[in-house]
């Protein structure tokens, strides 16, 4: 083979191997999984959502490991703590409607991670809100389970508490990033 055709070879199997590479990292709708960050920012813009406009639960359900569990902290009058657990899909069909009607806005304010190996754990401290302009209407920390299989991370789980006027969120939450 000639050195010209030698290099040409290498140089598209070198690109052939970038691309693929580069594409494991990537779901189809271009969210970048192969970072902390930006598995972060898609699990953030897949919720938030304009007055009218559908949530991409295809587009969530690419994030997530397939079983993930997603776990909310409820208190009745009395201040008694339950959680409820559903999975994913579950959790789709309950937020449909609430999403899309009003509009939603939610975005990390603080994170704070913690890790062993492949396996994350994410305090992701949030705002909400109904228009993006608009004044906060809540905040909470979602506590989010993920790992990383060599290639990309995936959502294991996560669960939710908002603060209210007798829990506020800690200062250790609230650390700019």
């Amino acid at each position: 083979m000639h050195k010209c055709n030698k290099h040409i070879v290498l140089l598209l199997t070198g690109l052939f191997i970038l691309t693929n590479l580069f594409s494991q990292g990537k779901t189809k709708f271009g969210d970048d999984v192969i970072t902390l960050d930006g598995i972060m920012k898609a699990y953030y813009d897949v919720v938030t959502v304009k007055k009218g406009e559908k949530v991409s639960y295809e587009r969530d359900s690419l994030l997530h490991a397939p079983g993930a569990v997603v776990g909310m902290a409820h208190y009745d009058k009395k201040g008694k703590v339950a959680v409820k657990i559903i999975s994913l899909k579950s959790f789709h069909l309950l937020s449909d409607s609430i999403l899309e009607a009003d509009g939603f806005y939610e975005k990390e304010i603080s994170r704070k991670v913690e890790n062993f190996g492949a396996v994350y754990q994410v305090w992701s401290t949030y705002e909400t809100k109904k228009k993006e302009e608009g004044p906060v209407e809540e905040r909470g920390i979602n506590s989010i389970q993920l790992y990383f299989d060599g290639t990309r991370f995936w959502i294991l789980s996560w669960f939710f508490d908002t603060e209210n006027k007798d829990r506020a969120i800690p200062k250790k939450y609230l650390i700019k990033k």
